[in-house]
């Protein structure tokens, strides 16, 4: 998949977080989640859209927040196992990719947590190609806080340069990165936040990704739609399939990858199920070059 082919989409969701939405309403977030029927249905709901979507998309990636329930906790294997029971109904034809996310690996990730959770849903970070397009997903706890796995940390840094190196040499058209935790959610130079990296990571990052040319950053954590850029370089933070703690709808976002550009939209669940993609998303990717 090093060539390049023409024109394709993939389809990011985030956040489907089951448990949240109870725990939300009740407010006890450390322990109210021990009901999620809600999330269940808005997971199968997402599914069924992506299943008729014509043609398929490529992937289907789902960047972190998996389930709510944090790592060591009452409900969360319950969790997990209800989501991989809907997700196990998407076609066969269409890859799924796991990003991590605070609450699948713990807001201080340990090697314990992380095994766990690359045990279930596979590796915490990786790399792969679709068409000339690289993709890189990354493990964005490593940079919020890795003071008990610190040895992680430099492993995944280390590993990012070899990768970013392999794709300047494969001069692949589109470096695109997927992690949980956005580098900022509108302004590179904004205030530290809970939804946000610290500044100076995020400077650090920014810069490397700038110089890699890479063309995107898809995240979520946020559970509303926000984003800006960098440099040329675009943060594109989706909300939720789950939970929505802002004004937005429960949704996935259209990846339109073309030769020259990386374009994007965002569907509510019910829009996508029943309109599928719009005239002129399907009209680029009509265009074989």
């Amino acid at each position: 998949e090093y060539q390049w082919k023409g024109p394709f989409y993939f389809i990011q969701g985030a956040d489907p977080q089951f448990g949240l939405m109870k725990a939300w309403t009740h407010g006890d977030t450390n322990n109210g989640d021990d009901e999620w029927e809600e999330e269940i249905k808005l997971a199968e709901q997402a599914v069924q859209a992506i299943n008729k979507l014509n043609p398929k998309p490529k992937f289907f990636v789902l960047c972190g927040d998996l389930v709510h329930g944090m790592p060591g906790t009452r409900w969360k294997k319950s969790q997990e196992q209800d989501l991989k029971d809907v997700l196990k109904n998407t076609d066969q034809d269409i890859p799924l990719v796991f990003v991590s996310g605070n609450h699948d690996i713990g807001n201080t990730p340990t090697r314990e947590t992380i095994d766990d959770y690359c045990k279930n849903w596979g590796d915490d970070y990786f790399s792969f190609w679709v068409g000339g397009v690289f993709f890189l997903v990354l493990n964005s706890q490593l940079y919020f806080d890795s003071s008990k796995c610190p040895e992680l940390r430099q492993a995944q840094d280390a590993w990012l340069d070899e990768q970013l190196a392999v794709a300047v040499n494969q001069k692949c058209r589109h470096i695109i990165v997927f992690q949980h935790i956005p580098l900022f959610l509108s302004r590179p130079d904004e205030d530290d936040d809970y939804f946000n990296l610290s500044k100076s990571v995020r400077q650090e990052i920014m810069e490397k990704f700038h110089k890699a040319g890479i063309r995107a950053v898809f995240a979520g954590h946020y559970h509303r739609n926000a984003g800006g850029s960098y440099k040329g370089l675009e943060m594109v933070v989706s909300s939720a399939i789950g939970c929505q703690l802002g004004q937005d709808t429960h949704g996935l976002r259209v990846v339109v990858v073309t030769e020259e550009k990386v374009l994007h939209r965002y569907y509510s669940l019910t829009q996508l199920g029943s309109h599928g993609l719009d005239k002129e998303l399907l009209d680029m990717l009509a265009k074989q070059n």
